[in-house]
């Protein structure tokens, strides 16, 4: 019998509608009360770490599950669990596929109705979450988010829906496999990644999106000794507005890393235009081109690479791609 370790952290998932019709934290987490969930197939270890809307969720909280991770790897566990709220469940998750060393099966699972709404999902992909830690077919996939019968990589899977249970999608690669009945069936081979040990996170990493008729205004607010990196989602390919430029030549000026990636829901950001605030430009001005993540995994991948302590070319290998 596989021993699983169910982390809760809070979420949607273990809230409930109040009189009103708000959603609302419960003082106990219902999801977490089901300890005989498959019980004789499974035996489920449970651990409330948190109760946190998501949104409250910072690095400091993903790096204390990471170490409940691992130290329930040398205790023996077989698998992990993470009920998580879905506002930021695809950072937490990214931020463990990159920080663990994957030798078990983690799958990152939460709800869009809460306990008590008509058609909740929360205790079904609490269960179909379980189902796959356990499966043999999971071992060395990385860190997998499992929602409505559907099984992602957390280095892809993003949020896309701000109500609708099918929320959770991987742009231009799809899932990787479906959970069937009882267990998981794959369909595609994951391409594995390096990681990075870590034992801290540090601050001050930002992320900014670009938009028409944009000058250097924000990029000169972080214009500081306290900002860590930047995260930029850029037009297109890859691509910038002419006045914003200069001021952030001041931040590659101060040594500070400048991420680029796309801010389109698909695709890869590219060094294809030769113009003024092109990307080729803003390649040869010293900006890093991160392909394959989103803005907000791209933010993840700077933090943990400079909590690692990475700089100059290690850094930017690190960034270069979504896979190493």
């Amino acid at each position: 019998m596989k021993k699983i370790l169910a982390i809760h952290t809070g979420g949607t998932i273990s809230m409930s509608q109040n009189a009103q019709g708000d959603v609302v934290p419960n003082a106990k987490n219902p999801i977490a009360q089901e300890a005989t969930i498959l019980a004789g197939r499974v035996h489920l270890v449970t651990d409330e770490m948190f109760n946190l809307p998501s949104p409250h969720v910072t690095p400091v909280e993903m790096l204390k599950i990471q170490q409940r991770i691992l130290r329930a790897e040398a205790d023996g566990i077989d698998g992990v669990v993470i009920t998580h709220g879905t506002d930021t469940l695809e950072e937490t998750a990214y931020f463990l596929d990159l920080t663990l060393p994957n030798t078990i099966p983690v799958v990152v699972t939460g709800a869009m109705r809460s306990s008590n709404e008509i058609g909740s999902d929360g205790m079904y992909n609490f269960q179909s979450a379980i189902e796959v830690a356990a499966d043999d077919a999971s071992q060395g996939n990385g860190v997998m988010v499992v929602m409505n019968d559907e099984i992602h990589s957390a280095r892809y899977v993003t949020k896309t829906h701000t109500t609708n249970v099918a929320t959770f999608r991987t742009p231009t690669f799809g899932p990787i496999g479906i959970v069937a009945k009882d267990h998981a069936v794959y369909f595609q081979k994951l391409i594995r990644q390096a990681t990075c040990q870590i034992d801290h996170v540090i601050d001050h990493v930002y992320l900014i999106k670009a938009y028409a008729g944009m000058d250097g205004s924000l990029f000169e607010f972080l214009d500081n000794d306290a900002t860590a990196g930047v995260v930029i989602e850029g037009l297109g390919a890859g691509n910038l507005p002419p006045r914003t430029l200069p001021a952030i030549q001041q931040l590659l000026d101060r040594q500070i890393p400048l991420v680029l990636v796309s801010r389109c829901y698909n695709g890869v950001a590219e060094d294809i235009y030769d113009y003024d605030g092109g990307g080729i430009q803003l390649r040869k001005m010293g900006l890093m081109l991160c392909q394959g993540l989103n803005g907000q995994k791209a933010r993840i991948k700077l933090l943990v690479g400079l909590s690692a302590g990475l700089t100059g070319d290690e850094l930017k290998d690190f960034l270069r791609t979504a896979v190493s």
